[in-house]
């Protein structure tokens, strides 16, 4: 039997677990699928652990009920405000250099690029290198083999809130459950739905979940920029709910079944029916109104991550523009809208090769699921810290998923 990866996507609307099957040509298969809506959850953070517990959990017992594993183990996805992040350089000299390059030296490279000053109340979740430097010689992707007698790399750091990491991890493995790894949504997402090509030449990946939007700039084909904007889809929904005077519940309902972000693409005349607060009548609603209000909401949210790029400095290297993921990204007309704010090709971003039960996953919405089984898979390919960090720096190690037959 091949590998059996886990993935827990814990987002401020829906907690998704995923069981993938990794056969012998590292292909993912998904057996087992646990969706649940989020209770507990607040913009990425747990706010209330006894049912932020409860909710994973359900989830948990779906995906194994499905598959027929017991999962002990899993990647988890983190979001949420407090993320942060900078970039950081290590440099060693090289231990033995008749033997060029090895994996150990990378390690230590990584370990000093770790060493930045991390408040007590923040832990490192990613070291992640961007590329390295051999004696001078930039652009070196692997530097393993090479000879040489000093190496540079330059490295992606994602520092997180210890004690909402921690509530996070309380809440996991409240369920029996150990977290391997706790891995940043846009990081993981980026790796569901980029291509290697967008990944190279320069591209921006935006999951606009309900709570949050988790963004990250990918170049040279490594992540270089991260961050999680406190906006989402909640927001829309509010704003249709104000609006058309309706309740948070009926206007979800609308926004998923009847929205649209360009009011202009609607026709004037096309109308739909819901129940009113006391939910005794109907009333008829002209959709280009719904339209007009998502496209508002819509375009402020784009308008954010777009400031947000160019904060990064990193706007003009994105030639491959922005992939758009995430439950708000199904809206109809989303793509056309990016572009207008954007000003770059933009595209919705869908999990790509993994196969099984797909039908259930395949959308911008499952974009974080479907990454961190991937991510998982190419843990042992990755260099690591060789001196466990505080917190979760630990989890690193033991990567190997035990399952029983259920």
């Amino acid at each position: 039997m091949g590998r059996t990866i886990v993935g827990i996507d814990v987002g401020s609307s829906k907690v998704c677990t995923l069981v993938g099957e990794v056969d012998d040509t590292r292909d993912i298969r998904v057996i087992g699928v646990g969706l649940e809506p989020s209770r507990g959850i607040r913009r990425g953070v747990v706010v209330d652990v006894t049912e932020a517990t409860a909710s994973i959990g359900a989830s948990i017992a779906q995906a194994e009920q499905t598959s027929g594993y017991q999962i002990e183990r899993a990647y988890v996805g983190l979001s949420g405000t407090h993320i942060s992040s900078l970039n950081s350089r290590g440099v060693v000299g090289i231990s033995r250099r008749e033997h060029g390059i090895t994996m150990d030296d990378v390690d230590r490279a990584l370990d000093a690029a770790h060493a930045v000053a991390v408040p007590h109340n923040q832990e490192v979740v990613h070291v992640i290198p961007r590329g390295y430097i051999v004696d001078g010689q930039s652009g070196v992707r692997d530097p393993v083999g090479m000879h040489g007698f000093r190496l540079e790399v330059e490295a992606h750091i994602v520092i997180g809130a210890s004690t909402a990491i921690q509530n996070l991890l309380k809440c996991v493995e409240g369920n029996g459950v150990l977290v391997d790894e706790l891995v940043l949504a846009g990081i993981a997402a980026g790796d569901a739905v980029l291509t290697a090509t967008e990944r190279e030449m320069g591209v921006v990946l935006a999951d606009i979940g309900e709570g949050t939007v988790d963004v990250a700039i990918f170049i040279d084909g490594t992540v270089w920029h991260t961050v999680t904007l406190g906006i989402g889809g909640e927001y829309v929904t509010g704003d249709v709910a104000i609006g058309l005077r309706l309740p948070p519940n009926v206007a979800e309902q609308v926004k998923v079944a009847h929205g649209h972000t360009v009011a202009a693409q609607v026709a004037r005349e096309e109308r739909f029916t819901v129940s009113t607060f006391n939910g005794e009548s109907r009333q008829a609603v002209l959709r280009w109104k719904l339209a007009e209000i998502i496209e508002a909401r819509s375009e402020e949210i784009l308008s954010m991550i777009r400031q947000e790029i160019k904060r990064s400095g990193y706007d003009g290297l994105l030639p491959a523009g922005v992939v758009l993921c995430g439950g708000t990204a199904q809206l109809s007309g989303i793509q056309e809208l990016g572009q207008d704010v954007f000003d770059l090709p933009v595209r919705v971003g869908m999990p790509q090769d993994i196969h099984g039960l797909v039908d259930r996953i395949m959308s911008p919405a499952h974009a974080v699921g479907a990454g961190l089984i991937g991510w998982g898979l190419t843990v042992d390919t990755r260099p690591q810290l060789s001196k466990a960090g505080p917190g979760i720096g630990s989890r690193l190690l033991d990567w190997l998923r035990v399952f029983l037959p259920g």
